[in-house]
């Protein structure tokens, strides 16, 4: 097995988990976040030396899934309204108030385009600085700082997620 081999393997090993559930979170549901993860991985593969070469290889990956992501938005088959999956085990508590508050979460930012969507799950979901983002995206951090105020704003003044906003607190 080559070297290049070897080191794409043990990279996946290493972050296709935090990759997927990056992906599941900008696609709306885990079938369509692995085959994005899929095919950014299967992209990079054949350009893997120009991976290890980078600065930080999760940032390139990283970026890539994001730029993959935002390009296949602007298709109109991809745009779809995203929708909660309901736990399949049950474990006895009460969920109502947990589930209708993820669910409007989820809804409202499957609703926000491309990049403010990225922009916003890389923030809260993935822990980036405004620098951090500013890479994966290609702008400036004053630029990740616009977009994810006006995407918080947006999901704010959503309908659905008002109801639920006023009964839960803040989210």
């Amino acid at each position: 097995m080559a070297a290049a081999e070897v080191g794409f393997e043990q990279f996946v090993r290493e972050h296709a988990s935090r990759l997927l559930q990056a992906a599941v979170l900008l696609t709306g549901n885990r079938d369509r976040g692995e085959e994005l993860l899929q095919d950014t991985l299967t992209h990079l593969y054949p350009r893997w030396g120009m991976v290890t070469a980078a600065d930080s290889p999760i940032a390139y990956v990283r970026r890539t899934l994001m730029n993959r992501y935002v390009s296949s938005s602007r298709s109109p088959r991809h745009r779809d309204t995203l929708t909660w999956d309901v736990p399949e085990r049950w474990d006895r508590h009460d969920l109502s108030e947990e589930v209708a508050l993820r669910r409007d979460i989820w809804q409202a930012l499957g609703r926000l385009p491309g990049r403010p969507r990225a922009a916003v799950i890389l923030r809260f979901f993935d822990d980036q600085t405004d620098e951090e983002i500013a890479a994966v995206l290609g702008c400036r951090a004053a630029s990740v700082r616009s977009i994810i105020s006006r995407a918080m704003a947006s999901m704010r003044n959503d309908d659905s997620m008002h109801d639920t906003h006023n009964k839960a607190g803040s989210w």
